[in-house]
């Protein structure tokens, strides 16, 4: 009996050894070079094993995992080219603008395990070496009505969020409406282009002058502050940080700052696109009098004056 009791509890040893050594072989617990805004500190580092391609000799190189959560025309497609021109970052573009991949949580679910396991084939996919994989999500498709779960996802399988905002939400709202009616006026010789890489195309979609809602506007601003105060407050637990397309802007230290947010080595950025609406915000809304006049004297009269 003595050598039976011992001969099982030696069994269970070397099961429960063997065990974690292959869990460690899939993912690792590692400590985050920078202090994120989360009560998370840690990283999770993965090694996928992929079923439509080999990894080949990259298969022992680990990948982390990110989201990019954010607003349309809130610098997110910039802000993703320029992580793209890393040697080593897939971003792969924002996939849940597709309805049938956000219809329920079981189809979220899917594409997240097909992007994070480097199944999801993008013209910004660099597959084998990759170290870091991600893509880009709106708030509004999907992200918040499923936050439950998606959180618990994120957690799971140790998906750091990047929040992009712009301090300037009416900014964002000239470039919505420009975009909006882009969309259908088709200014670039009959193409629609939601960004653009060359100053005469910047200034050929910048000559058209949005008329902004003067009657809702405070309304309509008070929505977008309150839209990305309940995407932080649900992603609190998360591992995760907040960047602003501003500070990108005047401030390069915070790509390097999000470069070690995803533990990658540090390297210059670039991006060929080109801003399109620059320079104040009065050369660019046809009612300026109306907005200038709504703002005034209230907590939103700072979004009237140029931030960068």
């Amino acid at each position: 009996m003595i050598v039976l009791v011992f001969a099982m509890v030696c069994g269970l040893f070397i099961c429960s050894v063997c065990l974690k050594q292959f869990s460690l072989q899939t993912s690792q617990l590692v400590p985050s070079p920078v202090v994120s805004h989360s009560l998370h500190v840690l990283t999770r580092i993965h090694y996928p094993m992929p079923q439509t391609f080999n990894r080949a000799e990259c298969g022992h190189n680990p990948v982390r995992f990110f989201a990019i959560l954010s607003m349309q025309r809130s610098g997110s497609g910039w802000f993703e080219t320029l992580l793209n021109s890393h040697d080593n970052v897939s971003s792969n573009g924002e996939i849940f603008s597709v309805l049938e991949r956000r219809k329920n949580v079981s189809s979220i679910v899917e594409t997240l395990d097909r992007v994070y396991n480097l199944d999801w084939f993008t013209s910004a996919s660099k597959n084998e070496c990759s170290a870091a994989i991600g893509f880009k999500w709106m708030l509004n498709q999907g992200l918040l009505a499923n936050h439950v779960e998606i959180v618990d996802y994120f957690n799971r399988r140790g998906v750091s969020a990047i929040f992009l905002f712009r301090r300037n939400p009416l900014r964002r709202m000239v470039s919505l409406l420009a975009n909006s009616y882009d969309r259908y006026a088709k200014l670039l010789n009959g193409t629609h282009k939601s960004h653009v890489h060359s100053p005469e195309e910047a200034d050929a979609l910048s000559r058209y002058k949005p008329v902004i809602n003067s009657t809702s506007l405070i309304h309509d601003l008070q929505e977008t502050e309150s839209l990305a105060a309940k995407a932080l407050e649900y992603f609190n637990t998360t591992r995760h940080m907040v960047v602003f397309y501003e500070d990108l802007i005047t401030n390069r230290t915070r790509l390097k700052e999000v470069q070690e947010f995803l533990s990658i080595p540090v390297k210059d950025l670039s991006s060929r696109q080109v801003k399109i609406h620059r320079g104040d915000l009065s050369d660019h809304i046809k009612n300026w009098e109306d907005i200038n006049k709504t703002l005034n004297g209230t907590e939103y009269e700072k979004f009237l004056r140029a931030d960068y």
